[in-house]
């Protein structure tokens, strides 16, 4: 299956745990070539939504907004 951009889940919709382990990409995924990302699964992959007509959010952003709700899941430990 080609990536798209996007992923499969919000990530703020899932539950993290302790050890959890984040790959973050610039750029978009239908323009990847085979790579880590299409052993890892779409099924794996999370989105961070976006309101039209916004393009994409920087990806130093996009880290600081996933670690910021995995770490604030597990209860800021550090």
């Amino acid at each position: 299956m080609p990536w798209k951009t996007g992923g499969r889940h919000r990530y703020s919709d899932l539950e993290y745990r302790a050890g959890d382990a984040f790959l973050f990409r610039a750029g978009k995924l239908a323009d990847s070539p085979v790579t880590f990302l299409d052993r890892v699964g779409r099924e794996s992959s999370v989105s961070i939504p976006m309101r039209e007509p916004s393009r994409s959010i920087n990806l130093s952003n996009a880290v600081a907004l996933v670690v910021y709700e995995a770490w604030r899941q597990i209860g800021f430990l550090p």
